[in-house]
């Protein structure tokens, strides 16, 4: 919900083997060791530093003191979706302080006290007068997802089962709330509460909202709900609704079956894939190769795979029949494909993904670009913490961590 937005304001048209053994030893180790050193600059809610230095730059950066992620290019507004990856990315880092201050402050300000009794509103922020809260009280899913997942994988690493019992609560109220019986796809996890049915039987999904290890992951803590059935019906309507292989940002689902779809608030111009599909190769990529269906979706979006081969860099847009809109994607998109470039074998080409990557990360800040731009930094803290072993999610969907021995 929040990237859409993004898109729309910026004028967007819109133990894993067979890493790169040879990127050690590129000058990126280097760069490494030069962000735990600026790692002791600024300040954030952790009260020690964690286990992975381009998390505390980000938090030093992006996270209030108060523990909200603040986007200041979006008039410092906070989103769910910011708040869930938080989570995530504070336990791959072992920060149990930064988690638990982001979780309270996601409970008081965006879930009315209790995230596991009501849906995280999706935006919060300045009011036209003057004051903060929140801004639109609709949900976003793929959020309120990685809420649940970074709740329940957290019990489990550290002990708390009442963050079980939290993340297993939340799982039950979007099976309740955010999971639809659509045509063709069969029980699915629509965008949000509400906005997302046209008509009668005519729905508009979000193919980045539904990463495969988190769906096994959901059934893995709560095997009575939709999820298994969700994930195995996945590749079938992702392959129904990208035929020539470059994932959209926007899918519709009806009678007639899934095919590429156009944002409802802004159908100026061809359906595309863009700010939000390039998480759709981001979490393939991560998804272990003996989970099901994983393979399919490799192969499924090969295309984008070949498109960098041959340019180096990711199409920042393309359209549903494979036009390039925009040839040129920031850094973060090549970020975002490396897991995608490995899974599929490709070392080379993730090798360059990688160059992509390392020249555009500050000296200064140790983040990605000048200024840094909030979503960027999450793309490249999720292909750059899976590239280097922090975390990696085993075939059930569950989490594996660097730190956890």
């Amino acid at each position: 919900m929040a990237e859409v937005r993004r898109a729309l304001e910026q004028g967007v048209t819109t133990k894993p083997a067979g890493r790169i053994p040879s990127i050690a030893g590129l000058p990126f180790a280097n760069l490494m060791l030069s962000m735990a050193l600026l790692a002791g600059l600024g300040s954030h809610p952790a009260e020690a530093q964690s286990t992975w230095p381009f998390w505390d730059q980000y938090a030093k950066h992006f996270l209030s003191p108060q523990a909200r992620v603040i986007d200041p290019d979006r008039n410092d507004m906070t989103t769910s979706e910011g708040q869930s990856y938080a989570l995530f990315f504070s336990l791959v880092a072992n920060d149990r302080s930064s988690f638990q201050n982001i979780l309270a402050w996601t409970d008081n300000n965006l879930a009315r006290g209790d995230v596991s009794k009501n849906l995280p509103a999706w935006s919060w922020g300045r009011n036209s007068d003057g004051s903060w809260g929140v801004l639109d009280p609709n949900s976003a899913s793929d959020s309120d997802l990685w809420i649940a997942y970074s709740l329940t994988e957290a019990g489990t690493l550290w002990g708390e089962p009442n963050y079980i019992r939290k993340g297993k609560e939340l799982l039950s109220l979007i099976a309740q709330t955010e999971v639809a019986n659509v045509p063709h796809a069969g029980p699915v996890m629509i965008p949000g509460k509400t906005g997302f049915h046209r008509g009668s039987d005519e729905w508009v999904l979000n193919p980045s909202y539904l990463p495969l290890p988190l769906l096994f992951a959901a059934n893995h803590y709560a095997p009575q709900g939709p999820w298994k059935q969700m994930a195995l019906n996945l590749p079938r309507w992702l392959a129904q609704a990208h035929p020539v292989g470059f994932a959209m940002d926007w899918v519709k689902c009806d009678a007639k079956g899934c095919s590429p779809a156009v944002w409802p608030e802004n159908s100026s111009g061809p359906a595309r894939g863009s700010y939000d599909a390039i998480r759709v190769y981001l979490w393939a990529g991560m998804t272990a190769k003996e989970t099901p269906g994983a393979a399919k979706v490799l192969e499924m979006f090969s295309p984008m795979l070949r498109f960098v081969k041959a340019h180096s860099v990711s199409p920042e847009s393309v359209t549903a029949d494979g036009t390039i809109l925009s040839a040129s994607g920031p850094a973060s998109f090549s970020a975002a494909l490396i897991p995608f470039a490995v899974s599929s074998g490709e070392q080379g080409v993730a090798g360059r993904l990688q160059q992509n990557v390392e020249a555009e990360i500050s000296k200064t800040t140790g983040l990605l670009g000048n200024p840094p731009a909030y979503y960027e930094q999450n793309l490249a803290l999720f292909g750059l913490g899976w590239q280097e072993h922090r975390f990696w999610f085993a075939p059930d969907g569950t989490l594996r961590v660097q730190w956890k021995k």
